[in-house]
This record gives structure tokens, sequence and C-alpha cells, in this order.
């Protein structure tokens, strides 16, 4: 499948306020990321969304991450999102992703879990928690998944083990805490989009 952003790399700002939104979103574009999760339980997302998608849309795939219910879906799509994260497998939440023709990447870590989500309509599937697993687990669950479909893994990803998860069948990542942590400065948002972006750069050369 062909993802709908260039760098398979999700840049997950979790926690970011409305106010310094912007300039964190700005800089990661610069850098090069051209997909952006803003999680539902980060403070006012229901400003910061929108504002994104206005100010970026044209240059990013701008989204939300934890969306939990069919009514956040909603919301979701209001707000002109085009990327829907989940931490879960729920079909009425992909169900619903799909009829507002967003793209979603959903959360799973069995093969039960994976399948209920493709039937349901998945585009992507994310493995998280994926530092709990490891690359060894995402391989072996790749082997009986359709290869077309994409794996995103979530959770202790670093510039360290990014190349560790892509040769297992990952196309790429969801990165939290080690990109972005709540408050901190722009400065750092970039240090580390730059390692990331590196990272990523030497594994797939």
């Amino acid at each position: 499948m062909t993802l709908p952003f260039k760098l398979p790399l999700i840049a997950i700002l979790r926690g970011i306020r409305p106010d310094e939104a912007g300039a964190h979103v700005s800089a990661l574009i610069e850098c090069g990321f051209d997909s952006i999760e803003v999680p539902l339980n980060s403070p006012d997302w229901q400003q910061t969304l929108p504002q994104l998608v206005r100010q970026f849309g044209d240059r990013a795939m701008i989204g939300a991450g934890t969306v939990l219910n069919v009514a956040q879906v909603n919301a979701v799509a209001a707000a002109g999102a085009r990327l829907l994260v989940t931490p879960n497998t729920d079909a009425e939440v992909i169900a619903g992703a799909v009829r507002q023709q967003i793209w979603t990447a959903i959360g799973c870590a069995t093969a039960s879990e994976a399948f209920t989500a493709l039937n349901a309509g998945a585009h992507a599937l994310k493995i998280f928690p994926a530092s709990a697993f490891g690359p060894a687990y995402i391989k072996a669950i790749k082997a009986v998944l359709p290869p077309e479909v994409p794996l995103f893994a979530v959770g202790g990803v670093t510039p360290e083990n990014l190349a560790d998860y892509l040769a297992a069948g990952c196309v790429g990542a969801g990165l939290g805490s080690d990109l972005y942590r709540a408050g901190q400065p722009l400065s750092r948002t970039v240090e580390k989009a730059e390692a990331f972006i590196a990272a990523y750069k030497d594994a797939v050369r």
C-alpha cells in the first residue's frame, strides 16, 4: 500500500498546547516530517487540531491520536484531520474513520487484533507498545499478515533502535516521548527530529 506521506515517521505531540503547537510543527516540517499526530489527551486539542490543519494542512498530513470512540472520530473529521491513530483495535472507530475518508493507523498487539483491524478497513497497523514486544515479535507477526499492510512501531522507538524495527518489517514508526515531551524547548524538538531523520536515512540507504 502506498503511504499518504513521504517520510514514514509520525510525529506524536502528546501534551502540546495550542499556543506552542505552530512553532513546533513548523520546525518539524522544516526538518522533513510530513505527518503530525496530536493525541486527544493533549490540552485543548479541539483548538490545536483545526489550527494546525489551517496552518499546515497543505504541507503535512495533520491528524489525531488516542482516538477511542466514534464521537471523537466525528470531532476529528470536523476539525479537518486526515490521519487517525488509535492505541487499540475498535471496529466501530475504524469504520467511522473509513466513512469520513480518514487514513488510519490502528493500534494492535496480536494477530487477532491485527486481522480485526484489517477486516474493519484499517489502512495500516500500529504495533503498540513496540518496546514491550521487540523487533523479533514484529517480524513474527508480519509473517502472517498480508505483505502489503504497512506496519508502524510505536512506543519506545529511539534513533538508536529505529533500524531494528525497520529491519523487522516495519515501514516506519510513530515517535512519541523520544521526539517530543510536553513543554520541551523548540531547540530540543529540532535536535530530536534531526536525529530521527538521520537514523532513518542511515537505515534505508
